[in-house]
């Protein structure tokens, strides 16, 4: 049942239709419902386009993340709604551009004498041997992996019911960790409030700083999942970014992971780098946070 996106009251219709001719976008042809609880209207996005919906996700407006994981996208359990899905691969694509150019432009170790090989290794990259297509399908590994890592831990964190837990921890728990079994909800909560990625799209256009310009966003889109995890659960922000953090830790050792093991760190000749070369690993493992 729809509800309320105010005060979360659940009403039977969000709109009445009288008039088909009408352009309901427009907001014609349309009535919309009014909430017996606090007598607004129950979904005003109702009759808003896309391009508002998107101002106020930014925005971290609680109504319009309510509109879309209550009211409009679909309720299953175990699939996902098709604008979801194609969100998701959007997301996707333009995450392995992202990264991938970030990459690029980190600057080159400086090397000594006694760490050439090591050196040249990293510095001309193990990934530029292969062929385009197989650096291409790398950092889309690399990138659906790391989502993966963000979504499944705050799914099966969530999946665990209290009740069969120890009583000794249980108390504990429930402080901590919110319990919410829909897992396809909580997917979707994180697809839409990842929205915010799509902003460094005007580096095609604009030459801006790639490296802070990630940094920005990538910390925008943590306080939007903690926001949209926080609407949808009703857990409040402390536990919603204890979600957060452990998807965004094992994200970022999964990324580590990967790009250590196409030879930026200990490499497979087995050479040791020295600090200076640690610190540039630790910078591109960072680059791929996001």
């Amino acid at each position: 049942m729809p509800i309320c996106i105010t005060c979360r009251h659940p009403v039977p219709v969000l709109y009445t239709t009288y008039s088909k001719a009408d352009d309901r976008a427009l907001g014609k042809g349309v009535r919309l419902t009014q909430c017996p609880n606090c007598k607004g209207f129950a979904d005003k996005y109702v009759e808003h386009d896309f391009v508002v919906l998107f101002i106020d996700l930014v925005l971290i407006k609680s109504e319009v993340y309510r509109h879309l994981l209550f009211n409009r996208l679909t309720h299953s359990d175990t699939h996902f709604d098709r604008s979801i899905l194609r969100l998701g691969i959007l997301l996707l694509l333009f995450d392995v551009y992202l990264t991938w150019a970030r990459i690029e432009k980190l600057p080159a170790p400086s090397s000594s004498s006694s760490y050439t090989n090591a050196a040249d290794t990293l510095n001309g990259n193990i990934l530029q041997t292969y062929p385009l297509v197989l650096q291409y399908f790398f950092f889309l590994s690399l990138v659906f992996a790391s989502t993966l890592a963000f979504h499944i831990p705050i799914r099966l964190l969530c999946a665990i019911n209290p009740l069969n837990l120890p009583h000794t921890i249980r108390g504990v728990w429930v402080r901590v960790v919110p319990y919410y079994p829909h897992n396809t909800r909580i997917s979707t909560a994180l697809l839409v409030s990842s929205c915010t990625k799509l902003f460094p799209i005007v580096l095609i256009i604009w030459d801006y700083d790639l490296p802070s310009s990630a940094t920005a966003v990538s910390w925008a889109v943590i306080v939007n999942n903690i926001a949209a995890l926080e609407i949808l659960m009703d857990c409040g922000y402390l536990r919603a970014g204890v979600l957060v953090a452990v998807g965004a830790g094992a994200r970022s050792l999964v990324a580590w992971g990967m790009v250590r093991g196409v030879g930026l760190g200990t490499g497979w000749e087995g050479y040791s780098v020295d600090e200076s070369v640690r610190g540039w690993i630790g910078e591109m493992a960072r680059a791929v946070r996001v």
